[in-house]
């Protein structure tokens, strides 16, 4: 086992951190004749699975109202690079209810902010500020 994990040590890519819920752009190399080229896929990432060399990812999209998903291995390399271009809050591991969404609803999943951890952190600050203040006065 330790001589297959050092062998696929080696081809796998460093990548761009996302997880399910996330949209991304997948750039993929793209042969057409003798001439290559580089074709972007953007959508929603609603699944993950596998790991190593097996690892992959399917990410979905609405094309002229009809949902497109597609498979990318992660360590392909015709993959050229995977942007996040928004990060997305979700609670399950895989995002197969999207599939029987329509329209605008379809397209969208609760965008995660990093901001409402700080917001969140300086409310309590300034609630056990005024808490000893009031203790304070008491004595």
């Amino acid at each position: 086992m330790k001589l297959i994990e050092k062998i696929e040590g080696e081809q796998i890519k460093k990548q761009v951190p996302f997880r399910v819920g996330d949209s991304v752009k997948v750039h993929t190399r793209v042969k057409e004749g003798d001439k290559e080229r580089v074709q972007v896929f953007g959508g929603i990432v609603i699944g993950h699975k596998g790991r190593g060399l097996n690892e992959s990812f399917t990410v979905r999209r609405i094309s002229y109202g009809e949902g497109v998903e597609r498979v990318f291995p992660v360590n392909s390399p015709r993959i050229e690079k995977i942007e996040v271009e928004r990060e997305g809050q979700v609670r399950r591991a895989k995002l197969f209810y999207l599939r029987g969404r329509k329209g605008k609803e379809a397209l969208f999943v609760k965008e995660r902010v990093k901001a409402t951890v700080a917001k969140k952190a300086k409310a309590t600050a300034a609630r056990q500020a005024k808490a000893d203040k009031e203790a304070a006065a008491k004595k």
